[in-house]
């Protein structure tokens, strides 16, 4: 079974490492790899904007702007 999929967040935390913390819709704090900032060609992230996170096989591969 395959267990891609998109969610909606918001930024809660930008770190120095170039990770991420997100407020997920459901309510749920998130950590984001670096890498996975960096797949959606992020520069630097901001406390409040919205996203979408990328998930393939539970593991969140990118951020990307909302579509």
């Amino acid at each position: 079974m395959d267990s891609a999929g998109m969610e909606q967040a918001t930024v809660h935390t930008a770190h120095a490492d170039g990770s991420v913390t997100v407020l997920k819709d459901d309510g749920l704090l998130v950590d984001v790899p670096a890498a996975a900032v960096a797949a959606g060609r992020w520069r630097s992230p901001r406390p409040g904007q919205r996203v979408t996170l990328d998930r393939q096989d539970g593991v969140i591969v990118a951020m990307r702007a909302p579509s």
